[in-house]
């Protein structure tokens, strides 16, 4: 079932999103005379490709029952789930469904192909009762547009139809989407490779530790993000928080932080999460700004984009708020439909504990201050 993610323009609340309902009514409706361009970016349009592909591929009841089966519980990676099938539908799909994630993967900065990214879902667990009915399945491609009227779905001719965001369709719909938990993993890991050759996340040298040192940390104990729906039409979308400062040699630092546990609005999660690691700043203050990955991020353009805003601001000798920089550094396709912006965080320090509201509004953070032994 896809899971739901707050979006948030800078320091601006987006408005809930109502349920969904189809717009041809019945399963048995015809369907829209015609589909409206794919919007958003590379990433966008390959899964729409791979969404009609999959559906014209369904004509075949042998795969249709293989998807059936290999979806039933949650998620499946499309590729290996294609390729393992021996109905010649799936074995067709399965080389360009292959190609599509190597696409992808380029599309997103990540380098050496970080393996499956496309999967696919039942949408909503209520659909099973149509599939057991014998309704042929629609398939759509997963929308991170929180303020989508209509997604476009294809059936097994490849023609579209038009679901509108008002309830549940009566149809079944199979999602196609990213694995966001591998995307955002291998995205950050490019993120921070990118950011340390920039010189804004390098380790800096320092004298061996007796023994029994440690460094201090803040630890999330808790954390919230608001948001009124979970639409059944989201794919996944994956957290992460950027911690900023000065690091130790005077240079503004950047520290990635991976918060894949970070799934539902209206949820309180208690991770005991290290957020901020303070032996690598200067200053006991530093921001955090928590965004989100909705498909289309290119980990190296963002690295790239921060790092030509950061490095021109100077330490002066004392602790200078760096959200907005990070905010002003992120490349304008980010707050295009659907913002990546989630909330911020201003003069966090190692000794800050409770809770802590977000500048927008938009969540919550209650931390402790957390020491970190060596053995």
């Amino acid at each position: 079932m896809s899971r739901s993610r707050t979006r948030r323009g800078a320091l601006a609340a987006v408005a809930a999103v109502a349920l969904l309902t189809i717009t041809a009514g019945p399963a048995t409706a015809s369907p829209a005379p015609a589909a409206p361009p794919a919007k958003g970016g590379e990433v966008t349009r390959i899964e729409e490709q791979v969404a009609r592909d999959l559906a014209r591929s369904l004509a075949d009841p042998a795969w249709r029952a293989g998807l059936r089966a290999g979806a039933d519980a949650g998620t499946a990676q499309l590729a290996p789930l294609a390729s393992r099938s021996s109905a010649p539908a799936a074995r067709g799909l399965a080389a360009g469904v292959a190609d599509a994630d190597r696409r992808i993967a380029a599309a997103k900065g990540l380098g050496a192909e970080p393996g499956p990214l496309l999967q696919v879902q039942l949408a909503d667990p209520s659909m099973r009762a149509a599939l057991d009915a014998g309704l042929a399945p629609l398939v759509a491609a997963a929308t991170a547009d929180d303020h989508a009227r209509t997604i476009t779905a294809y059936d097994t001719a490849g023609r579209s139809h038009l679901l509108r965001t008002e309830e549940i369709p009566n149809r079944p719909v199979y999602l196609v989407d990213l694995d966001s938990a591998r995307t955002t993993a291998a995205g950050l890991r490019v993120l921070g490779a990118e950011l340390a050759r920039q010189g804004l996340g390098l380790p800096v040298a320092r004298p061996a530790a007796p023994a029994a040192a440690g460094w201090w940390a803040t630890k999330i104990d808790a954390v919230e993000v608001k948001d009124d729906e979970e639409p059944w039409f989201k794919g996944d979308a994956e957290m992460f928080a950027l911690v900023t400062g000065f690091g130790l040699d005077g240079k503004v630092r950047v520290d990635s932080v991976d918060m894949p546990y970070l799934n539902n609005d209206g949820t309180v999660y208690r991770p005991n999460q290290i957020l901020v690691n303070w032996s690598n700043y200067k200053y006991n203050l530093a921001d955090v700004v928590l965004m989100e990955d909705d498909g289309d991020t290119n980990y190296q353009a963002l690295a790239t984009a921060i790092a030509a805003v950061l490095l021109t601001i100077a330490d002066q000798g004392a602790y200078i708020p760096l959200v907005n920089a990070v905010l002003s550094a992120v490349p304008a396709s980010w707050w295009t439909d659907d913002p990546d912006y989630v909330d911020s965080w201003y003069t966090l320090a190692r000794t800050s504990s409770g809770r802590l509201d977000g500048a927008a509004a938009n969540g919550w953070l209650s931390v402790s201050p957390y020491f970190v032994e060596q053995f």
